[in-house]
């Protein structure tokens, strides 16, 4: 794979904006030096914008002034970071006679990048089979709430993943870093008869590539399956993901049918009274919860920080008067912000099992003979383990 004379004008902003985004998938520290190359290629068509690095692939289209066709590689994040401080105008790229250098001219501003060799530059996977069309924003919205709870510690891959189950028209998406799981069911339009199936996606790329296709035009995101390939596709950018091969923990149990207690509050008013009770707790601290009649109390405590309190209007109804529980209050508050909803309810066993944290819904569960409450059907579905209270 030579590289080619090329010679094009493009306008700034849109210039930017391409080599930005293929940029940024560019690995920091590639296994081949090779990888850090953004690939140009000119055409009658326009340009195209290319990075590959053997797990992600990012391919880009945009309308250019092009003058000679050919195809070349520069650094990408560098040529990101000058498209990006360029002044608004016309961005003018040539070979120099040696095809041994980029000069890249705007304004008053000119450059001379090296040209990085193609000769060892992989090809990049062919996109796999269209599988159905999902609205973009609801899909962003769907995995930026469950990534919060993937696992950071590339020693579990299993966990660092978003777990991707189809069945027919129903997308239901879960993570989990053991302490909490994110569980959330979204509508798609599959084009082409699918087998139940099941994919695990890295969290943090999936999290990435979907804020970046969520362009608000309205239009579906294409989303392709196949040869261990989940790819995705808009108007004029184009990603593939290679998945995560490990087999990711079955979930379905650990979230209860029934629970024994239940309590309802506003999100917004939770989340400010954590914030300020978490000013006393150290960062393995807890925050302690003590739900009782018409209202929820929470408490911290620290030898060196002090100790506050602070009590919130909650509706709560169980098998006992009162319940009181803890929980890390980051996790929480991760919780409590991917409701999207006014309130929130929770449901508990007891205080030592995991509770759930789902949007209130219409209607409230009803206690059972037995006291115990139905876990209403929910969108979105949050999954905590308390901290042990002491004792």
């Amino acid at each position: 794979m030579e590289s080619h004379a090329v010679a094009f004008r493009v306008a700034q902003d849109d210039f930017a904006d391409a080599v930005s985004w293929v940029a940024h998938n560019l690995p920091t520290r590639p296994v081949q030096p090779v990888l850090r190359g953004l690939v140009i290629t000119a055409t009658d068509d326009g340009l195209e914008l290319a990075g590959f690095d053997y797990e992600v692939s990012t391919k880009v289209r945009l309308n250019a002034q092009v003058l000679q066709n050919g195809r070349l590689a520069v650094a990408g994040k560098l040529i990101s970071d000058i498209t990006s401080s360029l002044a608004a105008g016309t961005v003018e790229v040539e070979t120099d006679e040696t095809h041994s250098k980029v000069l890249l001219s705007c304004g008053k501003a000119k450059f001379e990048l090296p040209i990085i060799p193609l000769d060892e530059y992989p090809s990049l996977p062919a996109m796999p089979e269209t599988a159905g069309r999902v609205d973009p924003h609801q899909f962003t919205e769907a995995v930026s709430q469950v990534a919060t709870a993937a696992g950071k510690d590339d020693a579990l891959p299993m966990l660092t993943g978003i777990h991707v189950d189809i069945e027919g028209s129903d997308l239901i998406m879960a993570a989990t870093d053991r302490f909490r799981l994110a569980v959330r069911h979204l509508e798609w339009e599959p084009s082409r008869e699918l087998e139940k199936s099941s994919l695990l996606i890295p969290a943090r790329t999936l999290l990435d590539t979907a804020k970046s296709m969520d362009n608000g035009l309205n239009k579906p995101l294409e989303v392709a399956l196949g040869n261990g390939l989940i790819g995705m596709v808009t108007e004029n950018r184009q990603t593939t993901t290679r998945l995560l091969d490990a087999e990711f923990p079955n979930y379905n149990p650990l979230l209860p049918k029934t629970h024994n207690y239940i309590a309802t509050c506003d999100v917004d008013e939770l989340l400010k009274a954590l914030r300020r009770v978490s000013l006393v707790a150290d960062k393995s601290g807890q925050i302690r919860m003590t739900f009782s009649a018409g209202q929820v109390s929470l408490t911290a405590a620290n030898s060196e920080s002090g100790a506050a309190e602070e009590v919130l209007p909650a509706a709560f109804q169980g098998v006992e008067d009162s319940l009181v529980i803890a929980f890390n209050p980051a996790y929480l508050r991760d919780g409590l912000n991917v409701m999207r909803s006014k309130r929130v309810m929770f449901g508990f066993t007891d205080s030592n099992r995991s509770a759930i944290l789902t949007p209130e819904p219409e209607e409230l569960p009803e206690a059972a003979a037995d006291g115990s409450f139905a876990s209403p059907h929910s969108a979105v579905t949050y999954l905590l383990m308390p901290v042990r209270l002491p004792g």
